[in-house]
């Protein structure tokens, strides 16, 4: 198979150049295989070679080219739910480590990007969860009230507060959670696979897993070239999950997060715009995300069409909405829109699996890929390495479809129309 091209995409034409990823065309027998060169996979890979373990990762395209490289470029703590109802829903010990674990994130992140020099432009000035109605407004109170009686280094902010940082008068209250900020998607990726293969781990592009099944005491998956024999396999495909293993892409809901980019903008407007340059997602039924750049271009993102798109033009009401935030920027140039898939779960929480043994999945990030996946690398080394007696900070649960899975597509396009709605009156 040939290599598909980027999405068209700002960081497709500024990411720094890809490690070479050759395609499989040998058999293998190896420790650990994964399947997957986004975040998770290649983060794995790379804690495992670090302890001396041989890993082999699979990437049907090349890393980075499904949701890993085209995000938004946010490193959020925390996962969906609020602290109080994590320890509610897994107790008040795996609750504990989920929360330390999932807010603790975004300093395992950068303190890996800067221990391996990766340049991705990486910052950490801080996370914006911010709310434009009273309800949502009560909520992150209520969320940052939560995280500041276990010592978080967050604060509630005002609507004075929120119009210096922000530069509108959009928003009434939000969480500014420090230990947040942003990169670039794709050149972190392409990052993560060189720290990787320097390690030791071998990375296959161009290498899609065709089928997996059990071969004697070990696992086998042929692949377009060659087949691999691994003693453990990691499953790590997210929003592209197919059916490799049975019933595992009826646990998610693939869903298109699309991004609109201007040119950069003069001094002047950037400065006018998220002065402090923390990144903000918005609280609402349909979430927006944005940040600036280093080079003082405004990325807006949002959901879009359940398709693949190509231009600005197709989520044209991203660009609306930021002149409606800061009308100063009527008349800017939008250069590039693109989108990628991400998988949501039915609860969304992440979801591991290990439905055989020797097999580990994991998946169902929720629009928090970036800083989870990352340490998530570590936790999942750890299980590949010592198996069920070696205890991770996330439950280790069982494949549960999701009801009436089948009917995903209509479901979302309905949603998405209803909460937009729903944000424009405020209820």
């Amino acid at each position: 198979m040939s290599r598909m091209p980027l999405p068209p995409s700002l960081y497709a034409d500024t990411a720094v150049a890809p490690v070479a990823t050759p395609p499989l065309d040998t058999d293998k027998s190896v420790s650990i295989a994964i399947v997957g060169g986004g975040y998770t996979g290649l983060s794995t890979a790379l804690h495992l070679a670090e302890q001396g373990v041989e890993a082999l990762v699979l990437e049907a395209q090349e890393p980075g080219w499904g949701a890993s490289g085209n995000n938004g470029g946010h490193t959020n703590p925390g996962l969906k739910h609020d602290p109080d109802k994590i320890e509610a829903d897994f107790g008040a010990e795996l609750g504990r480590r989920m929360i330390e674990f999932s807010y603790g994130t975004t300093n395992f992140t950068h303190d890996l990007i800067r221990r391996y020099q990766i340049p991705c432009e990486a910052r950490q000035n801080g996370t914006l969860r911010a709310a434009y109605h009273e309800a949502s407004a009560a909520a992150i109170e209520t969320t940052a009230q939560q995280c500041i009686r276990r010592s978080m280094p967050v604060k509630y902010l005002n609507r004075e507060q929120l119009r210096e940082m922000t530069g509108t008068d959009r928003y009434i209250g939000a969480m500014l959670d420090t230990r947040g900020g942003d990169l670039h998607p794709l050149s972190y990726a392409r990052g993560l696979a060189r720290a990787a293969i320097s390690a030791g781990a071998k990375v296959h592009g161009e290498t899609p897993a065709l089928s997996l099944r059990r071969d004697g005491r070990s696992w086998r998956i042929e692949t377009p070239r060659a087949v691999v024999h691994a003693d453990k396999v990691l499953l790590a495909t997210n929003g592209f999950t197919d059916d490799l293993w049975p019933a595992l892409r009826r646990t998610i809901v693939p869903v298109f997060s699309s991004i609109a980019a201007t040119a950069p903008l003069s001094d002047a407007v950037a400065s006018s715009i998220m002065p402090t340059r923390p990144v903000l997602y918005e609280s609402g039924h349909i979430t927006v995300y944005y940040r600036i750049d280093q080079q003082n271009r405004l990325l807006m993102g949002g959901r879009g069409p359940m398709r693949w798109i190509k231009s600005p033009n197709d989520v044209a009401y991203l660009m609306r909405y930021a002149e409606r935030l800061w009308p100063q920027l009527k008349g800017v140039s939008w250069t590039h829109g693109w989108n990628s898939r991400l998988a949501i779960t039915g609860d969304h929480y992440p979801h591991v699996h290990e439905p055989a043994e020797n097999i580990l999945i994991s998946l169902g990030c929720n629009g928090r890929g970036v800083a989870l996946s990352t340490a998530m690398g570590a936790q999942l080394a750890r299980r590949l390495i010592g198996g069920a007696r070696a205890e991770i900070d996330m439950p280790v649960t069982g494949i549960k479809p999701i009801p009436m899975h089948a009917f995903w597509p209509v479901g979302v396009t309905t949603a998405v129309i209803a909460g937009r709605v729903r944000d424009r009156l405020g209820v």
